[in-house]
């Protein structure tokens, strides 16, 4: 794909030209404001609710990115002098590549947010905070925990210098850290951004009762659409991973509903539709998805469903695509080993696999690369090696609290690679368990193993049982 335009597609561009019309100007990032008259206000701008919502943290729309963008890029050329403007934009371009899945933007906003810094090098805690942002997107979570200390040291007392530094905690794999800054975050701040960084900590534990409580109670608060259509995705993954079909379909198409833009949602309609057997709907969901947000996880799972419906030509297409998605990540700072080693395990080199994912574990040691690397190595047949990587990425004492089928699964084929039939009969069935849909090719794997293992016999020892 073209990896210039970094803007919304055309749809997108006509409802920005539309919402534009008639907003009140933006100017050296501060809002100018309408004296306040009779009767009711004008409703904000989409730049104004955009601006909102990237010096907040939230989820912003896609028009109304847009929107700021163009503001803040003409009104830079008037005053490229303006740090906070410079900023502003990086943020939003941060943002922007997140909800298009185009890396183009993230360089586009590092340039931004390093002018920032260039105009105003001492006390710029917002291009700090962006850069820490930026990182996280790329999944350079070391980076991203570096800009954001840097934040923190000159505003400890701001609330939404914590949310970056949560995030890379969590792909750092530091439990302990996480959970000293989310005690920060929550108090110095309520609302509905925090109770969804809050519900993303809990998932991490295991502690789904308490993670969908947050975000159900986050979506009922949320301001603007965009964000409480990002609660509800959140909501419908909860619901997807504990296996409940409709209630993830539900949350996910009123995602949807709520902001079409949504493509998250529109994937996880995919996933659900699928494990309800409503093929050529969730084929065309996922499609709709990719058309518009093309990340490398949505082309392997469309793939992997092609593939379980015997479709391999096509599942071949959209496996091309995901190399080619993670090659133009690559290209502008953006690190996807974690879904790259995660097809070559399946479906390419496993030897390259391990490469990779060990390269990835040092950098990053999370129960998902501890996952991912340890399914990597039974794989390329080092099943023995594997099995401390599975235990950590399931065992809560390790830090692998949050209740995967995937994982189980994993671990169940790797304990019974190695003989032991006991363990490996108890996390297939956890598997089957937590979510039977889990996935259109291993969900039919693990039945089959879990056949072939029987019942345990009544005079074997305790690994058997």
């Amino acid at each position: 794909m073209d990896d210039k335009p970094c803007e919304p597609r055309g749809r997108v561009r006509r409802r920005v030209l539309l919402a534009s019309a008639g907003g009140c100007a933006v100017l050296g990032g501060a809002l100018v404001l309408v004296p306040w008259g009779y009767g009711t206000p004008d409703a904000p701008a989409p730049r104004e609710r955009a601006l909102a919502a990237v010096t907040s943290g939230v989820p912003a729309a896609l028009p109304d990115l847009a929107a700021l963008v163009e503001e803040r890029e003409r009104h830079l050329k008037q005053h490229p002098r303006d740090a906070r403007a410079w900023a502003v934009l990086g943020a939003a371009r941060v943002e922007q590549g997140l909800r298009l899945a185009d890396p183009a933007c993230w360089s586009r906003a590092e340039k931004a947010l390093r002018t920032s810094l260039k105009v105003r090098p001492k006390d710029n805690a917002p291009a700090l905070r962006g850069l820490a942002t930026l990182a996280n997107a790329r999944r350079d979570y070391a980076e991203a925990r570096t800009w954001g200390e840097a934040a923190r040291k000159l505003e400890p007392k701001r609330w939404t210098t914590y949310p970056p530094l949560i995030e890379a905690s969590m792909g750092l794999g530091d439990d302990e850290e996480t959970q000293k800054l989310l005690d920060r975050l929550t108090g110095l701040r309520s609302g509905p951004a925090v109770m969804a960084r809050a519900a993303a900590v809990y998932r991490e534990r295991g502690w789904r009762e308490d993670a969908a409580a947050r975000l159900a109670d986050a979506a009922s608060a949320a301001g603007e659409p965009a964000e409480r259509a990002a609660y509800l995705e959140r909501a419908g993954q909860l619901a997807w991973e504990r296996g409940d079909r409709e209630d993830a379909l539900r949350h996910f198409q009123e995602a949807v509903r709520t902001d079409p833009d949504q493509r998250a949602a529109q994937a996880g309609q995919g996933r659900a539709l699928a494990a309800l057997g409503r093929m050529t709907e969730a084929l065309s969901a996922y499609r709709v998805a990719l058309a518009a947000q093309p990340r490398p996880e949505y082309a392997l799972e469309l793939g992997e469903l092609y593939e379980s419906l015997g479709l391999r030509q096509a599942a071949e297409v959209q496996y091309a695509l995901l190399r080619e998605r993670v090659r133009l990540a690559a290209a502008h700072g953006a690190d996807e080993e974690l879904v790259l080693g995660r097809f070559e395990a399946d479906h390419g080199d496993p030897a390259a696999a391990v490469r990779r994912l060990r390269a990835e574990w040092k950098r990053q040691p999370s129960t998902a690369v501890a996952d991912a690397l340890g399914w990597a190595l039974h794989r390329a047949g080092r099943s023995s090696q594997a099995l401390s990587f599975a235990v950590r990425a399931t065992e809560g004492v390790q830090g692998g609290g949050v209740r995967s089928a995937l994982y189980a699964f994993h671990r169940g084929m790797i304990e019974r690679e190695l003989g032991r039939y006991g363990a490996a009969r108890r996390h297939l069935r956890e598997a089957v368990q937590i979510n039977p849909y889990f996935s259109p090719l291993r969900v039919p794997q693990a039945k089959a193993a879990l056949a072939r293992l029987g019942e345990p016999s009544v005079q074997a020892g305790p690994e058997s049982s």
